[in-house]
């Protein structure tokens, strides 16, 4: 299968430290890989990487064919899909959902004087509803719950169908309710055929979601193991990431972690 990202070599350095450090990583466009690691491990590094928003300090990076650093990322960037609570943040509170989702074919926060089509504002509400939202488009941003932020930011994010889709703790700060709604969207939405790789963050197991493929394990800006599901996330290698005795258990492709009594 084709590869969207490939990372040869990788080093992020900051303050004399390596955030990443001599990283290995390729992610073909079947795959949806789940990274995780502790804080500080270098998991939304490696996010801000693959969304061309910084460059490594040496090594190769390669978005969608596109060597970083020897292309326009500009031109790039429109191709990847990305949500984050960092992106939250710069939603304006009195926009409303429909303008949230709509604006990203546009690639800005916040309606001003852009024309759209009425293809565009079809293709908006039809990422409203697969993502149980169209009761809200006329709700404003800043009247939302968090879990229904959440899904608003990642309607925005595959709005214009990009080819790589970047998802930073998604379900970060969610109650039991919100948290379960949006993993099974997600597992949903990941073993669509037409759905573009993906490579979302998160510290914990149980917030990998169903039709997830792969796994990439950070310590310290290593990768400790990476792979299919089946074979890199284990007991073992959750305990050398982790730094603590984990035993790991699967149950109907949903997963779940302790300390080792």
């Amino acid at each position: 299968m084709p590869q969207v990202l490939e990372f040869s070599d990788v080093v992020v350095r900051r303050n004399a430290r390596d955030i990443i450090d001599r990283l290995d990583w390729e992610v073909s466009d079947d795959q949806r890989w789940v990274v995780l690691g502790p804080n500080g491990a270098g998991k939304t590094t490696i996010l801000q990487l693959a969304d061309t928003l910084i460059h490594p300090t040496s090594g190769t990076v390669t978005i969608l064919g596109e060597r970083l650093g020897r292309t326009d990322v500009f031109e790039l960037r429109p191709r990847i899909g990305f949500a984050s609570s960092a992106m939250a943040r710069r939603i304006p509170g009195d926009e409303t959902v429909l303008n949230v989702v709509l604006t990203a074919a546009f690639s800005v926060v916040g309606r001003w004087r852009e024309d759209y089509e009425d293809i565009d504002e079809r293709r908006a509400l039809r990422v409203l509803a697969e993502w149980r939202l169209e009761e809200l488009a006329d709700r404003t941003f800043g009247t939302l719950s968090d879990g229904e932020q959440k899904r608003v930011q990642i309607a925005r994010s595959i709005m214009t169908d990009p080819e790589l889709l970047l998802l930073d703790e998604p379900t970060a700060s969610l109650d039991l309710g919100a948290r379960e709604e949006l993993l099974t969207l997600l597992g949903g939405y990941a073993q669509a055929p037409t759905t573009p790789a993906m490579v979302m963050v998160t510290h914990h197991v149980e917030e990998i979601p169903v039709g997830f493929t792969h796994v990439l394990l950070l310590r310290e800006g290593r990768a400790v193991a990476a792979g299919p599901l089946a074979e890199a996330l284990t007991g073992e290698t959750l305990t050398e990431t982790f730094g603590t005795p984990i035993v790991l258990r699967e149950e109907d492709g949903r997963f779940t972690a302790r300390a080792a009594r």
